[in-house]
């Protein structure tokens, strides 16, 4: 493959410093993703819009659906008015614009705008994703580090997951820009396996060195622990959203990803490695001071 293309970052205006990657020729852009202008200047030059949807499991409320429905039009409208020729957008498994839960909604109608953009398109539904810096491995580690000898997990833990790693993510990506494969389509895509929430529970338990004893606990409990841990805390690892995000299938076949792309993942416990060694409560404690600030 011969892939070469200059990145150009779309950043929001915030009070915290990005986590940009070191040693990589990137252009920054800042600037409100509701603002047409400042997002059309951004797209000067330009050829292709990848856009990573705004609803994750940090996001609380439903305002996630309003921001994202904001951003989608903007971007798709920008796009088309600055001459972009492509997009990609990194959706969910399951976005449907009935579902009850808020990040599968807004998920559902930054497709549709995408999908009416008439820029030729792909976009990427994925299962739920992993690696460093996530708020699904280490915002589960933080949460178990506070958590007194026992942690508490919806029901008997056997909801269904199909982890996928961000960089086998990223990879699919740049394949699909390098080879220009723009075709259309909708492609749901997973890792090599499946795996319940216990069993990723204690894989992190072993990667961390945290012990703790996996207790059920009825969803209505733990939402109620996640609404009092919103309201209490200026950042919480555990949210009424996670929860949703549990509630649902967030599966594929476990071959999308190869059939799609060409591509095998990887599995979760082959790329862990970044839990260890790290002081997880302390952790936590650094993210209510820089939110709080």
């Amino acid at each position: 493959m011969d892939f070469e293309q200059r990145v150009r970052l779309l950043l929001e205006p915030s009070r915290r410093t990005p986590l940009l990657p070191r040693g990589e020729a990137l252009d920054v852009a800042v600037t409100s993703l509701t603002d047409m202008a400042g997002v059309r200047a951004a797209m000067i030059g330009a050829n292709t819009l990848v856009h990573i949807g705004l609803s994750s499991l940090e996001v609380r409320g439903d305002e996630v659906v309003e921001q994202e429905q904001l951003a989608a039009e903007v971007l798709a409208a920008a796009a088309k008015e600055a001459g972009l020729e492509r997009l990609i957008f990194i959706g969910q498994i399951g976005a449907d614009r009935a579902s009850a839960y808020p990040s599968l909604r807004a998920s559902a109608i930054a497709e549709d705008a995408f999908l009416r953009s008439g820029l030729a398109f792909v976009i990427l539904r994925t299962s739920t994703l992993f690696g460093e810096g996530d708020l699904f491995t280490t915002g589960l580690a933080q949460a178990m580090a506070i958590a007194p000898l026992v942690f508490p997990i919806p029901g008997e833990g056997r909801m269904t997951l199909q982890p996928l790693w961000v960089e086998d993510l990223a990879t699919a990506v740049t394949w699909l820009l390098d080879e220009g494969r723009m075709q259309d389509v909708v492609y749901d895509i997973g890792g090599p396996e499946y795996l319940n929430l216990r069993e990723i529970l204690q894989s992190i338990m072993r990667e961390t060195g945290i012990l703790r004893i996996l207790v059920p606990l009825r969803p209505p409990y733990l939402r109620l622990i996640a609404r009092l841990a919103e309201a209490m805390l200026p950042y919480t690892p555990l949210t009424h959203h996670w929860l949703d995000y549990l509630a649902v299938s967030r599966t594929t076949d476990l071959n999308a990803l190869p059939a799609a792309l060409g591509l095998a993942p990887a599995r979760m416990e082959e790329h862990l490695g970044y839990l260890r060694n790290r002081h997880w409560a302390w952790e936590f404690l650094r993210r209510q001071r820089s939110r709080g600030a």
